[in-house]
């Protein structure tokens, strides 16, 4: 009955799936891409294996922001688009489903994103997630990260999300 980790709470209880439940997840996936995290890693200390549950508390405080953000982008993304990226994503991971956004307003927010370079940075960001290799952390096997770019030697098992300026 659902992903683990991407589910929403209500279609866990109830079992009926929603366009709300379908934000949620994409909000668990948004979340993944902000923190370069799990939706669930059990092995991070227990506060930190859920990652919704996580990250939740930081989301929608810009001075607490970086605290969530993924190290591995060492500072290279521009900050404001992180700000309301993560802002998106608490809305889209809200318990209550009737405050999650419509799909259509998560793209209308996410589409100015592309436009905000005020940190420095310029062309696409590509992030390749690895295949799930059974716990391994994406640190070995093959798979090297570098500035916000994760990169797999076996690219056919891995998904890409490319998000560019047209």
């Amino acid at each position: 009955m659902g992903t683990q980790g991407y589910a929403a709470p209500e279609y866990i209880m109830t079992g009926h799936l929603t366009a709300k439940s379908d934000v949620y997840g994409f909000g668990v996936v948004l979340l993944e891409l902000l923190t370069g995290r799990k939706s669930v890693d059990k092995n991070r200390p227990p506060r930190e294996q859920n990652l919704v549950d996580w990250a939740r508390p930081y989301l929608n405080d810009s001075r607490r922001l970086d605290r969530v953000m993924d190290p591995n982008l060492a500072g290279q993304y521009a900050g404001k688009a992180a700000q309301k990226a993560a802002a998106l994503a608490y809305q889209c991971v809200s318990l209550n489903p009737k405050s999650r956004p419509h799909m259509s307003a998560v793209v209308d927010a996410l589409e100015p994103l592309l436009a905000l370079e005020d940190d420095g940075l310029v062309g696409p960001f590509v992030y390749v997630a690895p295949p799930d290799n059974g716990g391994n952390d994406g640190r070995e096997g093959g798979h090297t990260r570098r500035a916000g770019r994760r990169r797999s030697q076996d690219a056919a098992d891995s998904v890409a999300v490319v998000v560019e300026r047209v």
